[in-house]
């Protein structure tokens, strides 16, 4: 079976790569790193991906979205990871997933419209200080009147979010493999009392983290939420990760050959060495790999298909790989220049760095590609 973006999905990359190229490129991307006591919110770039309908792509029609799939998001987060571009897009569209997936209808009402208008920014906090992609990560808890308690940290831009869901713990915990009862997912707005927001550093300037401390601050249950579905929430996040991953790691590579054809060293372009050159194909090989990874994993959770666990479990760890090494190839390969402040190449390398710990490391998912492979043959 032949399996690759419609026409329509290569169009929308397109018009998500020409309109950052003209509205946001790397020069705006260095005034977000540059400023790391700033927001790292542009409110002229939100605007803009509200306009275009970037947010509302797994909205449903009734609440004026596209109701489209997670392959078709996941073509805007490739682009935006070609392009280092700041902001809470992912944060936002996966809080949507969420409430889409989990809410009641008046929460549906409540969240999607406005955020698929760009008109509410929302996040998730999903682990604790320290905690893991797993469901024993989680370190809130949750009362049986809603009042939620604990820490959670790494919060994407949890300092300009109308809108947070966390993670929290009911009852006595979840069980050892993860199901059942015992976890539940909250809208929280985090203006209400109890809540403490205290930022984080963040080596990649790309992106504002921070830690939520709560003591009794009043939230709403998600009423289909569960162990189950903060897995889900999680392999979705897997894949906006991933799918970003393999776009800056293209973009790496593609600016990494374009320098060394015109670089020249010993009277020859650095390119034409054969040490060079065939370590360069040979990371073409791994992101195009992982490319087609992601683009599968978007399908098969879009499909509901019985492989879908093990097919993010895939992605995210060649995502994660080629994520790795054609940052680090870029700032080799660009020779010294590379490896100042004043190059471009620590943008796509410290993002690569943030993300291949997002939602699961390498070696974490490939244990799960082991588990997942031994039980389906058991």
């Amino acid at each position: 079976m032949f399996f690759a973006l419609t026409d329509e999905q290569r169009a929308l990359a397109a018009s998500v790569r020409d309109l950052l190229a003209g509205r946001f490129d790397l020069a705006a991307v260095r005034a977000v790193f540059d400023d790391p006591a700033g927001d790292g919110h542009p409110l002229d770039l939100w605007k803009t991906i509200g306009e275009q309908g970037w947010l509302s792509v797994r909205v449903p029609t009734e609440h004026d979205g596209l109701d489209l799939g997670l392959v078709d998001v996941q073509v805007i987060a490739r682009e935006f990871g070609a392009g280092v571009v700041p902001g809470p897009w992912a944060a936002t569209v996966l809080a949507g997933e969420a409430v889409l997936r989990a809410g009641g209808p008046e929460q549906a009402a409540a969240v999607l419209g406005p955020l698929a208008a760009g008109d509410l920014v929302a996040t998730v906090a999903l682990r604790g200080p320290g905690g893991g992609p797993g469901p024993d990560g989680v370190a809130v808890r949750a009362t049986a009147a809603g009042r939620l308690d604990g820490i959670a940290s790494g919060v994407e831009y949890a300092g300009v979010a109308d809108l947070v869901v966390v993670a929290a713990i009911e009852g006595p915990g979840p069980s050892a493999a993860g199901t059942g009862p015992g976890l539940g997912l909250y809208l929280l707005d985090p203006t209400v009392a109890g809540v403490t927001i205290e930022p984080q550093a963040a080596p990649d300037g790309t992106t504002r983290l921070a830690a939520l401390t709560l003591a009794g601050a009043a939230a709403t249950r998600l009423p289909g939420s569960g162990a189950a579905a903060l897995a889900d929430l999680r392999r979705r996040g897997a894949v906006l990760a991933a799918a970003d991953l393999v776009g800056l790691a293209r973009a790496a590579l593609t600016r990494t050959v374009a320098y060394d054809t015109d670089r020249v060293q010993f009277g020859r372009p650095v390119g034409s060495f054969q040490a060079v050159a065939h370590h360069l194909a040979d990371l073409h090989v791994a992101v195009t790999m992982a490319e087609h990874a992601v683009l599968y994993a978007a399908h098969a959770l879009d499909a509901g298909r019985p492989d879908a666990d093990l097919a993010v479990a895939v992605a995210k760890s060649k995502a994660n790989q080629a994520g790795a090494d054609t940052t680090a190839a870029m700032i080799q390969y660009h020779g010294g220049i590379g490896y100042t402040w004043e190059h471009d190449a620590h943008f796509f390398y410290k993002r690569a760095r943030r993300l291949i710990a997002a939602f699961g490391d390498s070696q974490w998912h490939r244990e799960q590609v082991a588990r997942l492979t031994i039980d389906s043959v058991g």
